[in-house]
């Protein structure tokens, strides 16, 4: 490992080597991404907020067979409805929000069993 120096301030820099079209590259990586979040595939039942909003309207109830392109809920977002529609067929494991509640973009809103 190299070690930059800013400011006062030592930082480890990493070293990566990689093989493309038979030949090995050395490559740098920064501090900042060698602290990234590694990368978590989205749980397809877990139906989540894309943007911040507000919850207008939910048109199932815990327990509900639902199919796939189904109306789920409304978030209202921006001054725009969302309608919010069920990825896949299932049934409503649990409801996470209330009609009026405000949401943060990712929050988990409805999971499907």
């Amino acid at each position: 490992m190299a070690k930059k120096e800013s400011k006062g301030k030592k930082e480890e820099l990493g070293f990566e080597s990689f093989l493309l079209d038979d030949t090995v590259y050395k490559t740098l990586l920064t501090p900042k991404f060698l602290k990234r979040k590694p990368y978590e595939e989205k749980d397809p039942k877990k139906i989540t907020a894309f943007i911040p909003g507000k919850i207008r309207k939910i048109y199932i109830k815990n327990g509900s067979k639902v199919k796939e392109g189904e109306k789920l809920l409304v978030l209202e977002a921006m001054k725009m409805n969302n309608t919010i529609f069920s990825p896949m067929k299932g049934t409503v494991k649990e409801i996470f929000v209330t009609v009026g509640m405000s949401v943060a973009k990712d929050t988990i809103l409805i999971e499907l069993d």
